[in-house]
C-alpha cells in the first residue's frame, strides 16, 4: 500500500481477539469524544481519525486480510458511531499491505465450527450480513480502496458502499462455487445488476477480473493508479463536508488522471457470447448453449463448470434470478437462509477440505451430477428458517 499520508492520524481504537472484552468500555469513551490507544501485538483492525476522515484498516496482511468474527464485531459498532459523528465527513476502508484488500471470509473457522457443534456457522453469516447491510445503508460517504485481492467477504465490505476504488493490483472474484458454496455477501443483489449476463457468468465460473477491468465491469466506481492512492487518501481526509458530490469529484479527478480512459474491457469481445451462452435460467440450458457455441472459449467454460459443485451452481442461478427483483435487505435475508442450508449439506465442507485442508483439489460433490440436483432440492435452500431467519433493521 502507498506510504502513510502526511496527515496526523489519531488512533481511536485498536483491537485484537484478546481485547474484545474491553469493547463496551472503549465505545463509551469514544462516544464521549475521547481517543484511546490500546497497546497490542497483533491488531486485526485499526480504526483512526485522519483529518476529517475515519479510516478502517483490515490488518491481517499475512492472512490476506481475511475477515473473521472478531473483525466483524469490531467494525460494525465503529461504523455506527462514525455515521452519527458530525466530524466524520467520509469513511475509508482499506487493507494493510500491498497484496490484498480482503481475500474473503474465514470459512475454515466456519467449517471447524460446524464440526465442533458451536454457533459459528450461524453467527458468522448473521453478523457478516448485518455488516454488509450497514455498509450499504450508511448515510456517511464510504470509500473502499480495493487495492489487491478482493474476493468473497472482501466484496461484501466494498461493493455495497457508495464508492469503490480499484487499482492496477486489484483482483476481483466470487469463486464460491468451487468450494461448494454460493456468491453471498449480497452477491445476489449486485451481480445480476452488472451488464447483461456478466454477473451470472462471474458467479458460476469464478472468473477473475483484474485492475481496470474491475471498474469497467461496474464492480468498482473508480480506478486509480496504485502510486496515487496516498494522494487520494490525503484529499479525502481534507474534505470540508460529507457531501457525496464533493467526494465524487475528488474521485473523478483522480480517476481521469489514472491511465487512459480509452482502455477497453478485456471481456468486451466476449460479452455477446456471455449473454447468449448464459442467457438461460437453468444450468442445463447454459451447458447446452456452450456446447452449441463450440468455440475454444466455450469449451474452456465447460471444463470450468464441470469442476464446480452442481448444487452450488443451481442454487446460484436461482439466487441471482431472485436477487434481481430484491433490494439489498431482502437479498441478504434470503442469502442467510441459503447459507444455513449449505451448513446442513455436504458440498461446502467437502470444498473446504479439498481446497484448504487436504489441498488435493479433488472435491467429491454430492450429488456429483447436474441432473441429480432437482429443482425441488434447490427450492429447499430458499425456505424460511422460521424464528431463525435473519431480520435486518
Amino acid at each position: 500500500m502507498a506510504a502513510r499520508t502526511a496527515f496526523a492520524c489519531i488512533r481511536s481504537l485498536q483491537f485484537t481477539s484478546r481485547s474484545t472484552r474491553r469493547l463496551s468500555l472503549l465505545q463509551k469513551h469514544l462516544a464521549a469524544g475521547r481517543h484511546f490507544s490500546v497497546e497490542a501485538m497483533d491488531e486485526e483492525v485499526i480504526v483512526e481519525r485522519c483529518g476529517n476522515a475515519a479510516v478502517i484498516t483490515l490488518n491481517r496482511p499475512k492472512a490476506l486480510n481475511a475477515l473473521n468474527m472478531n473483525m466483524i464485531k469490531i467494525i460494525y459498532p465503529q461504523l455506527k458511531m462514525m455515521e452519527n459523528d458530525p466530524d466524520v465527513k467520509v469513511i475509508i476502508m482499506k487493507g494493510a499491505g500491498d497484496k490484498a484488500f480482503c481475500a474473503g471470509g474465514d470459512i475454515r473457522a466456519v467449517a471447524d465450527g460446524k464440526k465442533s457443534g458451536n454457533t459459528v456457522p450461524s453467527e458468522f453469516f448473521r453478523e457478516e450480513y448485518k455488516l454488509n447491510y450497514a455498509i450499504g445503508t450508511l448515510k456517511t460517504p464510504y470509500v473502499a480502496l480495493i487495492h489487491g485481492i478482493t474476493m468473497g467477504g472482501g466484496v461484501g465490505l466494498s461493493v455495497h458502499g457508495m464508492f469503490r476504488v480499484a487499482t492496477g493490483k486489484t483482483v476481483f472474484a466470487m469463486p464460491e462455487t468451487a468450494i461448494g458454496f454460493f456468491p453471498d455477501v449480497g452477491g445476489g443483489h449486485f451481480l445480476p445488476r452488472l451488464h447483461g449476463r456478466l454477473g451470472l457468468y462471474l458467479a458460476l465460473t469464478g472468473t477473475r477480473l483484474r485492475g481496470r477491468d474491475v471498474q469497467l465491469a461496474g464492480v468498482a466506481t473508480h480506478y486509480v493508479d496504485a502510486d496515487k492512492i496516498g494522494d487520494l487518501e490525503s484529499q479525502l481526509m481534507s474534505v470540508s463536508s460529507d457531501n457525496a458530490l464533493e467526494i465524487g469529484k475528488i474521485l473523478d479527478d483522480v480517476h481521469q488522471k489514472s491511465s487512459s480512459e480509452e482502455a477497453d474491457f478485456s471481456l468486451k469481445k466476449r460479452l455477446n457470447q456471455i449473454n447468449r451462452c448464459f442467457e438461460s435460467n437453468s444450468l442445463e440450458g447454459i451447458m447446452d448453449a456452450l456446447h452449441a457455441d463450440g468455440s475454444d472459449w466455450a469449451k474452456e467454460q465447460l471444463v470450468t463448470l464441470n469442476k464446480m459443485s452442481p448444487t452450488s451452481m443451481k442454487v446460484t442461478i436461482r439466487e441471482l434470478e431472485e436477487g434481481r427483483r430484491l433490494n439489498l435487505k431482502e437479498d441478504l435475508e434470503m442469502e442467510y437462509r441459503i447459507s444455513q442450508r449449505f451448513m446442513d449439506g455436504n458440498d461446502f465442507f467437502e470444498g473446504v477440505r479439498a481446497v484448504l485442508v487436504d489441498r488435493d483439489n479433488s472435491p467429491k460433490w454430492k450429488p456429483s451430477s447436474i441432473s441429480a440436483v432437482t429443482q425441488d432440492e434447490v427450492g429447499t435452500y430458499f425456505q424460511s428458517l422460521g424464528d431463525q431467519d435473519l431480520n435486518l433493521q
